[in-house]
Formats: C-alpha cells, sequence, structure tokens
C-alpha cells in the first residue's frame, strides 16, 4: 500500500487537489519508486476514514489523518494478461471501493511509426519496440463511481516527480474502461 496524502490538500484554497488526484499521485509516486519495465499494477481506492475505522491496526501506516482522502490498496497477483481491456471487463468491486487506479507502462511512437507495420502482431511490436522516435511511458488512471476521472503520465526520458503531467483526458479509453468496473449492475439484471 503506498503512503498517502504525497499532496497536501489546503482546504482554504479551491484549486487544491481533491481527493482522487491526490491518490493518484500517491500511486504513481509508489509505483516510480519501483522503477521502470513493471507489469500492470492495479488499486483499489477506499476512504481513509472507513479503512481507518475497520482495520485500526493499518492506522500507524496512514501517514495523515485525511478522513476525507482515499487510501490505495494494491491488488496483488494481478493476472498476467495479453489483453489488458478484456482483464478489466470482467473486474468488479464492492460497494465500499469506490475508486481504482490502475498504472501500465506503455510505449509511444509518432503517427507514422504505425504505417506499414507487419500484420504479425510480435513482428509489428518489435518493429515498435525497435524505432528510433519510440518513447517509454508509464501511465496512471484513476476514477471515481461518480465519475470523477484523472491521469498522470510519466516518460522514462524525463524520470522526475516534477515532470509528470497530469489531466483527465490522457488516456480517455484507459479511464472509461477502468469506469466500467465501478458500474453496479442493477438488481435482477
Amino acid at each position: 500500500m503506498p503512503p498517502t496524502d504525497a499532496v497536501s490538500p489546503d482546504p482554504a484554497d479551491p484549486t487544491s487537489p481533491g481527493p482522487l488526484l491526490r491518490a493518484a499521485v500517491d500511486v504513481e509516486k509508489h509505483v516510480a519508486r519501483g522503477g521502470w519495465d513493471q507489469p500492470p499494477r492495479l488499486f483499489a481506492l477506499v476512504p481513509t476514514h472507513l479503512l481507518r475505522d475497520r482495520e485500526p491496526a493499518l492506522a500507524s501506516q496512514l501517514q495523515a489523518p485525511d478522513d476525507d482522502g482515499l487510501t490505495a490498496v494494491e491488488q496483488e497477483r494481478l493476472p498476467p494478461t495479453p489483453d489488458l481491456e478484456s482483464l478489466l471487463g470482467r473486474m468488479a468491486w464492492p460497494p465500499d471501493v469506490v475508486g481504482v487506479a490502475l498504472a501500465i507502462e506503455r510505449i509511444v511512437v509518432p503517427p507514422e511509426a504505425e504505417r506499414d507495420l507487419p500484420e504479425d502482431r510480435q513482428q509489428a511490436t518489435d518493429a515498435l519496440m525497435a524505432h528510433p522516435a519510440r518513447k517509454d511511458v508509464r501511465l496512471v488512471a484513476a476514477c471515481l463511481r461518480d465519475g470523477e476521472r484523472t491521469c498522470l503520465l510519466r516518460q522514462r526520458d524525463f524520470d522526475e516527480d516534477d515532470a509528470v503531467a497530469v489531466g483527465p483526458d490522457i488516456a480517455p479509453g484507459l479511464t472509461h474502461a477502468l469506469a466500467a468496473t465501478l458500474v453496479e449492475d442493477e438488481p435482477g439484471s
């Protein structure tokens, strides 16, 4: 479990990061400490006050008494899969989980690099991995049941905590897939 409150909220400042962004930043910094070339890592976002009430033994691990905040709880043993979207499509969360965050690494290439790729998936992957303009990035996508979403992006070339891009639309497909894991089925459906 990553430490909470890497970004300190200021209730008097309306531009202060909200609970989702603070949790996403915590997740991103926690994952970044492990370096690069990691598998996808999934985190349940649970209200800190709920975790503190139900698991008093964890209270000492929660850095600040931010009862309005969220604590990220890593979901270990995520099964390896070549199709992350399919895995997410089979997930559901209990009601106490108010949000979810996912950290994944991807390669980014200019659009022209995707032209004339071999049809064989492995050969296409190899060609993209060898492209001279390739960039390695880590995405942290996070969302809440109420629809709030955010993403963080760190480039391997600029691997510093103060060089992380933040925005709700960095990876809209990924945040949409994560949000779908939080949708509760209607009774009887």
